[in-house]
């Protein structure tokens, strides 16, 4: 991570089946200044004790949280009540999650289930195809 780093030690907290880190405010205006804007999906660059990821900070139910998915909490050696040193800066490379090529051949030769996923709003279809790439 090149970018100007935010440090910071929180508790991985859980909310529903969704483990999470909240992000000092001090640490949120310097993110929100850096993408410039205080709403949306904010790209970030993180680390986790060390551990590098590429995540995106979310406000839900009124608080922006930093949501931590299994491979990173594996990678890491941390779960749910474990304190973790973190870093995380804003990240402006643009994204783009490729369809996986069994997914692409499944919806080439089934026109149902093309005409269905068609019909998704993008965000599904977004994490339809981030599921799948990632099994």
């Amino acid at each position: 991570m090149k970018k100007q780093q935010n440090k910071f030690v929180g508790k991985i907290k859980i909310i529903g089946v969704n483990p999470y880190v909240s992000v000092p405010g001090k640490i949120l205006k310097s993110l929100f200044s850096a993408a410039g804007k205080v709403r949306g999906k904010i790209p970030v660059r993180m680390k986790i004790d060390g551990h590098e990821f590429t995540q995106t900070l979310i406000k839900y139910s009124g608080s922006w949280r930093l949501y931590l998915n299994t491979p990173m909490r594996k990678a890491a050696g941390k779960n749910t009540g474990d304190v973790a040193e973190f870093e995380i800066a804003f990240d402006p490379d643009k994204r783009k999650i490729v369809l996986h090529p069994g997914l692409r051949r499944a919806l080439k030769n089934n026109q149902d289930a093309r005409e269905v996923y068609d019909r998704l709003s993008p965000s599904v279809q977004l994490e339809i195809t981030r599921y799948i790439s990632n099994l």
